[in-house]
């Protein structure tokens, strides 16, 4: 999800959740302890030099019960960092305590944010001599004729 369309879902909530990919929700008493910017340069297996930016939200449980981050606070909190770090329309990143700092992607569902996990990939397959996964045709998707044209190839 990109910074933009976090802003739009916030207009139009009451509150914010966030659901973790088991389908728990994060404890509602939850704290955006960071907005960031971060800018991520490396070289992949391949020897490319890559970049990389993503915004990243880190979500934090305290003690305090008493409190609940609403809608306008995330919004105030997301236009002070876009104004102080000249944040772009970038994807975002959720860091979230786990049994360590646990990354994940950030998605709407209509009513709650999700927290999807992310992978690890090789970006140079071709340099590594990974073979390419050919994609696997829907068999529900393959039209099916009752009758085989001369000349058609499906003979």
């Amino acid at each position: 999800m990109k910074l933009s369309e976090i802003k739009k879902h916030l207009h139009k909530r009451s509150k914010v959740a966030f659901q973790l990919p088991s389908g728990d929700l994060v404890p509602a008493h939850f704290h955006v302890t960071e907005v960031g910017k971060v800018n991520k340069q490396f070289i992949d297996c391949g020897g490319t030099l890559r970049t990389e930016e993503v915004i990243n939200f880190q979500l934090w449980n305290a003690n305090d019960y008493d409190h609940r981050l609403h809608p306008e606070k995330l919004l105030a909190i997301i236009e002070l960092s876009e104004n102080t770090l000249g944040l772009d329309d970038s994807e975002i990143e959720v860091e979230y305590q786990g049994t360590t700092i646990q990354k994940f992607g950030l998605d709407f569902d209509g009513y709650q944010f999700l927290l999807t996990t992310k992978h690890t990939d090789c970006l140079a397959k071709d340099q590594c001599g990974i073979p390419v996964e050919k994609s696997k045709p829907e068999l529900s998707k393959i039209q099916v004729t009752s009758s085989c044209a001369p000349g058609s190839g499906c003979c």
